[in-house]
């Protein structure tokens, strides 16, 4: 039997590799944006702007529908079962653009990138989070979830490094063929569950007596379920419906707060992807090569903080008090871009760039110990389906604002008017932080159990 961090190595492999191509056509869909959609040199064209923002909304409210569905099978069929539809389907856009980049094909590659990451977008993560909260018990799953964002963050280092030097057109071959070597890596070697006597009933929800041995014995390692039943199940139906979320919500203050944190962290990285590089492109002239070289340095500080300074500081200090340092820091940042008055400016606030990466660990940290082995899909998806949830609403608000102070008809002059009001979410988010009280001796799973008792 393969046990701790060393286990998971085929998981991260495949997280690698599906960031590796995701990650690969950040810095040149931009500019084949623009290009595609702007006449001339107008490099604040607001159609590419509101596209983009209608995009996020599409996507985020497919992924807000499916991610908790995605959650609630994997914890019925499997998590490399369920990965596979997802996997296969991102193979599709960067294969339209890798073949033409015109107007007409832009649009095609717009359809179906929307159609497509409303069942691709975040699922890799939300399953990856769920395996690995599955496998790994106690004091390490803070950093083996630190590790996982790292894997990522590299992913995105490699990705971009790449996309700086390969035509755009290679750019998007790389990236499908990267999807499919990561899909095939993953049906290959991928195991379902670390522990090799387990049997399939474990999939479907139920287990031996010996598994329930074994998974108590596990679970004393981990005092906020000291004191939980034979039974760990928090969720009494293989499906778990809108009602038993909200029960849960109600039940565990600690994962509602989580749940508010997590909202506003989204609302402010969506409003990120709305705003940031075409304010860089706007406001300095940004092209590839620049925002590969700003993507870089950002990728590289991330790695080496999510791989070496976050299990640190989790373990000396804690999720809760690591969450809200990471969204100070991820709000003075965008307060600090918001007035950038050179081009060096956004290079020299990627020193604040750990924070960002933080948070989700964290969160993900802290709601995973609410529920036994048997639910972690479930609530990985929650918490999914609530970042997706705010990549709805932040284009609504943040695409406009964008448009509007980049344009000529702004109300004032302050370009970064959308960035400056992106950190204070951030900062609402980092308020929200502050309540959070992680205690140890949850009567979650009784209370639950009751309710339901209750319902019957």
């Amino acid at each position: 039997m393969e046990d701790g961090i060393g286990g998971l190595r085929h998981m991260l492999a495949t997280v690698f590799l599906s960031a590796f191509a995701g990650f690969m056509v950040v810095p040149v869909i931009t500019d084949v944006t623009v290009a595609a959609l702007c006449s001339g040199s107008d490099d604040s064209c607001s159609l590419a702007v509101y596209l983009t923002g209608f995009q996020q909304v599409a996507i985020g409210m497919g992924t807000m529908i499916m991610m908790p569905v995605i959650g609630n099978l994997s914890d019925r069929y499997g998590i490399k079962t369920i990965l596979t539809l997802p996997m296969c389907l991102s193979i599709v856009p960067p294969v339209i653009l890798g073949y033409r980049r015109d107007t007409k094909f832009f649009y095609v590659f717009y359809i179906s990138k929307i159609l497509t990451s409303m069942v691709c977008e975040g699922t890799v993560d939300c399953l990856a989070y769920a395996y690995v909260a599955v496998n790994i018990h106690g004091s390490t799953r803070i950093s083996a979830f630190g590790i996982l964002a790292g894997i990522k963050t590299i992913a995105g280092l490699f990705g971009t490094l790449v996309a700086r030097f390969l035509p755009i057109a290679l750019t998007f071959q790389v990236s499908a063929i990267s999807f499919f070597v990561g899909l095939v890596y993953m049906r290959v070697f991928l195991k379902e569950n670390l522990k090799a006597d387990e049997d399939d009933d474990h999939h479907h929800g139920t287990y031996h007596q010996e598994d329930h041995d074994s998974i108590n014995t596990t679970m004393l390692a981990e005092p906020i379920l000291n004191d939980t039943p034979i039974k760990t199940q928090v969720f009494q139906k293989k499906y778990s419906s809108l009602k038993d979320m909200i029960s849960l919500m109600k039940t565990s203050t600690i994962f509602f707060q989580a749940l508010v944190v997590t909202f506003f962290s989204s609302f402010s990285d969506s409003g990120m992807e709305s705003a940031f590089l075409y304010f860089l492109k706007a406001r300095f002239g940004f092209d590839k090569k620049q925002f590969a070289d700003l993507l870089l340095l950002i990728t590289i500080v991330g790695s080496i903080s999510q791989l070496f300074v976050l299990p640190r500081f989790a373990s000396a200090i804690g999720e809760c008090k690591l969450l809200s340092t990471g969204l100070f820091m991820e709000f003075i940042n965008m307060a600090i871009v918001s007035v950038s008055w050179a081009p060096w400016v956004p290079y020299l606030t990627t020193v604040f760039v750990p924070g960002a990466l933080f948070v989700m660990p964290s969160v993900c940290g802290i709601a995973s110990r609410q529920v036994g082995p048997g639910e972690q899909g479930k609530v990985q998806g929650c918490i999914s389906g609530v970042r997706s949830f705010g990549k709805v609403v932040a284009p609504f608000v943040f695409s406009p604002l964008t448009a509007l102070f980049l344009s000529k008809n702004a109300p004032f002059y302050f370009p970064g008017f959308s960035l400056l009001c992106i950190s204070l979410s951030s900062l609402i988010g980092f308020f929200q932080s502050l309540l959070i009280k992680d205690v140890h001796t949850p009567p979650l799973n009784k209370a639950i159990n009751k309710t339901s008792g209750d319902e019957v």
